[in-house]
């Protein structure tokens, strides 16, 4: 009769996936595989953008490392001032039916006829599949994940570690929301737990009713990845979330393209549009847009709305300063006479009445070297006492 078997014949038996670490997901099979494979943005064995594009810029990966390593000005100096949202503050109804809370990078909450709309939730001190490795928060949440309260809707546009948060998942699993992701997506959460019947997987251009609500997957120029390699079978997105009387966009991240106006004119007019306007490189220029591109999609998009710019303030992912991207926003929004709020992290707000122009960045921002911080009429073209709210 055979012994037991050595220890170490049992590491011979795992399979590749089996040695993967649960945040990075897993692959899609069966029926969801068939429909990537039947999607027509699926070509080639892989997902392609609506235009060509480039991740990195052919030979900058010397030059992108090099300034990693040497960037300055990349973090705030003294501690952000995060507005702590309450649930009490959350309970109280926006007055026009439409309320906008960003908590922080790409994350948002968004109040709409009377639902909850919980755009690319991330609570996690680092983005990345390590506790103990990856860009580490530069903020503090502006409020408990379970302390949020009720949430309607979880909204995801890609599979990136600062935008889909393993643990923020599994815990709002518990919230009974739905989840609306790109094709292929739906594959990580099933695999962290959420019942399939709550997960709506979208290919772009398609639509769907969630919670009294009509979701539309919306092209966007970017890509996928949770592994050591560029995901295949995982769809990004922007969104269009539109109930009776409001319209929101999200960007997700993009690279500009103009696919924008075709947006802006199937699914506008909107109230608002969430723009990545951080993280932005002339090493991957064409995956992520600058502020003045950011602006531009907006006006894109159908111009009149408010920008809420996102991807910026809570991690470190690019060589720009820390306060650059708002403060370029801010530039070319005042050249094209576009309104931008300009929320502290955790600090609600209803496009209908922006609040008082604050830049409460500047106080904790590293001044240049060789300039004095910019005052409020240099970079919106508004005069530093003019009570108008956000940039025009």
């Amino acid at each position: 009769m055979p012994g037991p078997r050595p220890w170490y014949s049992r590491i011979t038996d795992l399979r590749p996936a089996d040695l993967r670490p649960t945040a990075f997901g897993a692959e899609p099979t069966g029926e969801r595989l068939a429909r990537i494979e039947r999607s027509p943005h699926f070509v080639d064995g892989a997902f392609r953008n609506p235009v060509r594009t480039r991740r990195l810029v052919p030979g900058s990966v010397p030059g992108a490392l090099r300034a990693g390593l040497t960037k300055k000005r990349s973090r705030p100096v003294a501690a952000v001032p995060v507005h702590r949202v309450t649930a009490e503050e959350l309970a109280v109804a926006p007055a026009d039916g439409l309320r906008l809370t960003w908590m922080g990078h790409a994350t948002v909450l968004a109040e709409i006829q009377g639902r909850r709309v919980l755009f690319d939730p991330v609570w996690g001190e680092r983005c990345s599949p390590f506790p103990a490795f990856g860009p580490r928060r530069l903020h503090p949440n502006p409020i408990p994940l379970a302390e949020l309260g009720p949430v309607d809707l979880v909204v995801v546009s890609h599979d990136h570690y600062d935008h889909l948060d393993m643990n923020a998942v599994i815990e709002l699993i518990r919230s009974g929301a739905d989840f609306a992701v790109p094709l292929g997506v739906g594959a990580h959460l099933e695999h962290w737990g959420v019942p399939a019947d709550r997960i709506v997987e979208l290919d772009w251009n398609e639509s769907a009713r969630v919670a009294g609500l009509t979701l539309t997957a919306t092209p966007a120029r970017h890509y996928c990845a949770r592994g050591l390699r560029t995901g295949t079978h995982q769809l990004w997105a922007s969104w269009v979330v539109a109930g009776n009387e409001h319209r929101l966009f999200h960007s997700g991240d993009t690279g500009y393209f103009p696919g924008f106006a075709e947006i802006g004119a199937q699914h506008g007019p909107f109230d608002a549009t969430m723009m990545q306007i951080g993280a932005y490189s002339e090493f991957w220029p064409e995956v992520h847009m600058t502020p003045e591109e950011g602006v531009r999609a907006h006006g894109d998009l159908g111009g009149g709305a408010v920008l809420l710019p996102i991807h910026w303030a809570t991690f470190d992912l690019a060589p720009h300063p820390w306060d650059e991207p708002i403060e370029r926003t801010l530039a070319a929004a005042a050249a094209e006479g576009v309104r931008v709020a300009t929320p502290r992290p955790g600090e609600p707000f209803e496009p209908s009445a922006l609040p008082e122009f604050r830049p409460w960045w500047r106080a904790v921002a590293a001044p240049a070297a060789d300039t004095e911080p910019p005052t409020t009429e240099e970079t919106t073209g508004t005069p530093t006492t003019e009570p108008e709210g956000a940039a025009v």
